[in-house]
């Protein structure tokens, strides 16, 4: 039995440094590249000795395929291409390849410039990585080779974020990355169309949350800031560069000009202005409001939304401040958090998931004193708030993917252990399907069914609707009689005729034959009309002659009578029949061993 095998190298069971492989039809691909925000020893990057111990990885890798920019998605691929070596093909989509390389360059920055770690990719690596990458658009078929091809669905997300549809054969698999099931200010619903996979492997970040309506969510969140900037607090808001940041900054615009607030708000430089560039860019991949009214005003182009200067922290009076990246884990954000964390003026508010192991976890579980680097400690005094304006599916948005993709098995990655199992039991009791949800280096093997494609003659339809009998059905089937015929690689069922008639072939009759001994004293010609009399009267609805020429034909069925030259009472009966009516030969051989009823004439 052909099957699919998926071992998770990072986001099994755990949040961050996704990495997937997947063999499928004798093909491997690697999904996803990532890196864990919540480590900075070994852990940071996926375990690649897993694929080999020594030597490059381009020999067991077909391709890598990377749903969206995001680092625990990407992070580790300048690692994994230039530092472990791999030469292969690179996909993602054309916003992905224009933002990635920023964002890696940016970890890069922080991680060597500033932390001073050796051991990690340079931007020339950076530079290397991004020369292997083939861009994809969506809905587009792609032949990595003569037996993979790939295919991109829209995943919300984040800008360029994508869902990949892989094919080989009649075997196929859906990585879903990073997904939103719900539209949202700047970007549309995730979609993909019914392709019924053998697997679908979906991340389930949010696996046992329903959310409450986004509207109530931001009047929260613009009430919060509101309230603070009243009372002459700072409000921190830590994001990443691209995805909800123009999402919340698109919300305080409209705010800040609705209700004329004088209190400034600021965005950490450089990133984002990159950042709102590429939406400008690639405007098509937004929302359908944003399209339509990008020609008379740009929604990335903000009055109200002012570039941040470091030395702004330590300004008097109330601000906004929206700085990266979003856990708090390193960057400006933490600086910020760091000199307002001890004013209960000022505020914090986490618009995100947070990975465990960094401060913005520790903050939002409670934690009111933190250890910072060199041991010393910092007292949280200001005001914590979780809004989930995460772009992420909920539990309802999962079901949904499912319910549009019809998949035949599932898999879980990128999210709790506990929540996962929750998820998984729902899963496999409304949709009657196997759920699976393999730990970090577990390797689940999933059995596929593969299907042949045929075609199928429109006579020979036709035929088969003539003969009655329900339509044809895509989830009820049904037996077709035709003979199959090979053709340039591709399977034809078509009429018997037609099959002698394309392969130029004479036809043969095959015949069947069967003798029945009787005891019946009468003479023959008798005891052939007794037959013809019993089949009648046993037979409605069939065509059953006597012939002159002494033999009774019931359908295709010639039925002959001789007396045994031993014993004059002793008939044999020789049944003869095509093939066409080997029931129906059946059925009268054993209907006349029976005997023939007393009271015939």
């Amino acid at each position: 039995m052909p099957e699919i095998k998926v071992t998770p190298l990072g986001a099994g069971q755990d949040v961050g440094r996704s990495c997937i492989l997947v063999s499928i039809g004798g093909k491997n691909i690697m999904l996803d590249c990532g890196m864990h925000m919540g480590y900075n020893d070994d852990r940071r990057f996926p375990d690649f000795s897993y694929i080999t111990q020594n030597g490059r990885l381009t020999e067991f890798l077909d391709c890598v395929i990377i749903s969206h920019f995001h680092l625990d998605h990407c992070g580790a691929l300048p690692f994994m291409s230039e530092m472990v070596g791999y030469d292969g093909p690179i996909y993602m989509t054309h916003p992905t390849k224009a933002i990635c390389p920023i964002l890696l360059e940016d970890f890069r920055k922080i991680t060597v410039d500033k932390k001073g770690e050796t051991n990690f990719f340079t931007s020339q690596m950076i530079k290397d990585c991004m020369k292997k990458v083939v861009p994809l658009n969506l809905h587009q078929t792609v032949q990595v080779d003569d037996e993979l091809e790939i295919k991109a669905y829209y995943a919300g997300h984040v800008l360029g974020a994508a869902m990949v549809h892989i094919k080989v054969g009649s075997e196929s698999v859906v990585y879903t990355g990073d997904y939103n099931m719900t539209p949202d200010r700047h970007l549309g619903a995730a979609w993909i169309d019914k392709c019924r996979p053998d697997l679908l492997i979906s991340e389930s970040t949010y696996a046992t949350t329903i959310r409450d309506s986004k509207r109530c969510r931001e009047r929260d969140f613009l009430k919060k800031v509101h309230e603070s900037i009243e009372r002459g607090g700072k409000v921190l808001i830590p994001v990443f560069a691209l995805g909800r940041a123009q999402e919340l900054c698109i919300l305080l615009e409209t705010f800040w000009e609705r209700m004329n607030l004088k209190a400034p708000i600021y965005f950490s430089t450089g990133l984002t202005e990159k950042a709102n560039h590429y939406y400008k860019l690639f405007i098509t991949w937004t929302n359908q409001k944003i399209r339509k009214t990008f020609v008379q005003r740009n929604m990335f182009e903000f009055k109200h939304i002012k570039a941040f200067d470091r030395s702004y922290a330590d300004n008097p009076g109330p601000m906004v401040v929206f700085a990266t990246p979003g856990m708090l884990h390193a960057g400006q954000s933490l600086q910020i958090f760091k000199k307002w964390a001890g004013n209960e003026k000022n505020m914090v508010i986490m618009p995100g998931y947070c990975v465990q192991g960094t401060i913005g976890h520790k903050i939002l579980n409670g934690q009111r004193k933190l250890e910072m680097e060199g041991r010393s400690t910092l007292d949280v005094k200001l005001q914590v708030e979780y809004m989930s304006f995460s772009a992420h599916a909920d539990a309802k948005g999962i079901m949904q993917l499912i319910r549009m993709a019809e998949p035949r098995n599932m898999l879980l990655v990128h999210g709790e252990a506990v929540k996962m199992e929750f998820l998984k039991g729902k899963i496999e009791q409304e949709f009657s399907i196997d759920c699976h949800m393999p730990a970090n280096g577990e390797t689940v093997a999933v059995a596929t069914n593969p299907s042949v494609p045929v075609d199928i003659s429109l006579n020979l339809l036709k035929r088969e609707m003539a003969l009655g009998g329900p339509l044809p059905d895509p989830k009820k089937p049904r037996t077709m009689h035709g003979t199959l015929i090979m053709k340039e690689n591709s399977l034809k069922l078509v009429s018997s005729e037609q099959a002698l008639k394309e392969l130029g072939l004479n036809e043969h009759q095959l015949r069947f034959t069967c003798r029945v001994q009787l005891q019946d004293p009468h003479s023959d010609s008798d005891t052939l009309h007794r037959v013809y009399t019993h089949l009648k009267s046993v037979l409605k609805g069939y065509t059953i002659q006597h012939l002159p020429d002494g033999t009774v034909m019931v359908e295709s069925i010639v039925i002959k009578v001789s007396s045994c030259a031993e014993d004059a009472n002793t008939k044999v009966l020789l049944l003869s029949w095509s093939y066409q009516d080997e029931d129906l030969g059946s059925f009268l051989s054993t209907l006349l061993k029976k005997g023939l009823p007393s009271g015939i004439c």
